[in-house]
């Protein structure tokens, strides 16, 4: 029998706790939370909630393994996730290494911890994967300069061997997207994807892939959220699918009709759909997560579930690893498989890529000849913050890096009444001290425009109610305002929450026409904000990049402070 996680009495709720996502979730939560009376706090965990990882511990010790038949196969499943171009490493919160201060991940660390655990594993008999599962696009200057080319180079010279697409390799269209597939030797895979209609990508995509190494064959299966087709740019061509049709099609194909007895899902779905999927769909024997930025470690602060978490699939038990996000750790889930391909035994541990893991020497010059042309440019100081402007809590509630980023773009279009930006825009903090051009893009890595709308007061509530429809849940879409005050009511039905809104000169009049500045991408219909688009009565989205506006407003001002005024309250 399968060797089932004892050892964590939430690991235990969760995998006891019925069959639904939802009694599985809060089964787990509600122990977790009552064993954390001296761990750091948990502030917010919902069914679709993104929970950002503390800063890391030792590594973790690998589970024992009892002895299994000498024909059994043994192999290392080496996985990472939302790598989002941090090739020089993140400081807490997701902004900027400094000199002297914690930095964790980096490719050349990265690397190097790569090289390890797959020399660990060869000296245990053991056969090593490098999966990932999606989003190493956008995040820092090395993606907005090179649109994919530094991670294409990274990936080849650490030995990658298969991808799921995430929502973010979506950002710059299938152009870009395609450029970068001519680029790595490895599948990029995604089976809900339909890319029939679109000639530059419907041979460089495929549902699944079987790698075979060392005498071990396994059949890898991805999906891409199917939110991409609001949350990212992928044109008018591709279509998504759902996800868990998709994975029974390409399961069933790899078992059925290609002879594979071992299945791995790449999914970039979130962990509560990760769960769905390992409680619903048969024949998968582990699954490799991404897109919730969620960590599944032991004894590491900040995990929201053992490595592996174990979901009773239909059939066979399902082993859920997913490590976080920017390259912070990397995770190591052995697999001990019986005859049949089934898993017999489990164990493995996630390492965090702090300064005690030696940086590969090769990878590091990779990144030296990606970073050659950015330095002096993101160097440029602009100004002085007075205090930090975190990112952690922009996806629920007021920050001031939001009303930062939409003062500034109200600033801009001296024409326009309010502004509104989207949470998920702003991709990193930024620190107190002296402001570089290159922290303002790791905030605004994107490369939108500044975008300006006419819309009645009408549609602008609709956009707003948008905005706050995903509540208690943490979403991009959460909005941030200039030139408006706004009360909501989350616990209120999705579409019913708007409680007040008014502009400088009152209510929001539901027939009156605001002049409205945004974003080109929430403009076209972003994140769900239809209204943007379906509404306007007229528009310009080719404005300025984003960026410049926020690098110009901070360096005319000298020294910003940061700020929350109520603007955005709970009722």
């Amino acid at each position: 029998m399968p060797r089932k996680v004892d050892s964590d009495p939430a690991a235990m709720a969760l995998h006891r706790g019925g069959r639904s996502v939802e009694a599985r979730l809060g089964a787990y939560f509600a122990v977790k939370r009552a064993s954390m009376r001296h761990d750091p706090v948990i502030p917010h965990l919902s069914r679709r909630g993104l929970l950002r990882a503390a800063a890391a511990l030792p590594l973790a010790a690998p589970a024992l393994r009892p002895a299994i038949a000498a024909d059994s196969l043994r192999i290392a499943l080496l996985h990472l996730n939302d790598f989002h171009s941090k090739h020089e490493g993140v400081a807490e919160g997701g902004s900027v290494c400094r000199e002297g201060r914690p930095c964790a991940g980096g490719s050349a660390r990265l690397a190097g911890a790569i090289r390890e655990a797959r020399a660990a594993a060869l000296a245990e008999n053991r056969v090593p994967f490098l999966l990932d599962a999606g989003d190493q696009f956008m995040g820092s200057l090395y993606y907005t300069f090179h649109r994919g080319l530094a991670e294409a180079a990274v990936q080849r010279a650490v030995g990658t061997m298969a991808m799921a697409l995430g929502n973010h390799e979506f950002d710059n269209g299938p152009a870009n997207l395609a450029r970068y597939a001519a680029q790595v030797p490895f599948p990029l895979l995604s089976a809900n994807l339909d890319a029939r209609e679109e000639p530059l990508l419907r041979d460089r995509i495929t549902a699944s892939t079987i790698l075979e190494a060392g005498g071990a064959r396994i059949g890898v299966v991805a999906l891409t959220t199917p939110d991409t087709a609001t949350s990212s740019s992928p044109g008018p061509t591709l279509r998504f699918t759902d996800p868990l049709e998709a994975a029974d099609r390409a399961i069933f194909a790899l078992r059925r009709q290609q002879g594979v007895r071992t299945v791995v899902v790449l999914s970039h779905l979130g962990l509560p759909a990760d769960l769905k999927l390992a409680a619903e769909v048969g024949g998968i024997d582990a699954l490799i997560g991404g897109h919730s930025h969620l960590l599944l470690a032991n004894g590491l602060p900040g995990a929201v579930g053992p490595h592996p978490l174990m979901v009773a699939g239909r059939g066979r038990d399902v082993r859920i690893a997913t490590v976080a996000c920017h390259g912070r750790y990397l995770g190591r889930l052995d697999l001990d498989l019986s005859g049949d391909g089934r898993v017999a035994t489990h164990g493995g541990a996630v390492r965090p890529v702090d300064a005690d893991v030696p940086e590969d020497p090769a990878v590091a010059a990779v990144v030296a000849e990606f970073a050659a042309p950015l330095g002096e440019l993101r160097r440029r100081p602009l100004g002085v913050a007075s205090g930090p402007f975190p990112d952690a809590d922009c996806r629920r509630r007021e920050c001031a890096l939001g009303n930062l980023v939409a003062e500034a773009a109200l600033a801009w279009v001296p024409s326009a009444e309010i502004a509104i930006v989207n949470g998920g825009g702003l991709r990193a903090s930024l620190p107190a001290g002296t402001i570089t051009y290159g922290d303002v893009l790791a905030v605004l890595p994107f490369g939108n425009t500044l975008a300006m709308v006419t819309i009645r007061g009408g549609a602008l509530r609709a956009a707003l109610e948008n905005g706050l429809s995903r509540l208690p849940a943490l979403a991009g879409r959460f909005p941030h305002v200039a030139g408006l005050r706004l009360t909501f009511d989350p616990s209120a039905p999705p579409g019913q929450r708007v409680r007040e809104v008014s502009t400088a000169s009152g209510p929001l009049d539901p027939d009156r026409a605001y002049r409205v500045v945004t974003n080109n991408f929430m403009r076209a219909g972003g994140d769900g904000y239809a209204a943007l688009r379906d509404a306007a009565l007229d528009a310009y989205d080719e404005g300025p990049p984003l960026e410049e506006v926020l690098a110009d407003h901070i360096a005319a001002r000298g020294q910003v402070a940061p700020v929350t005024d109520g603007r955005i309250t709970q009722h």
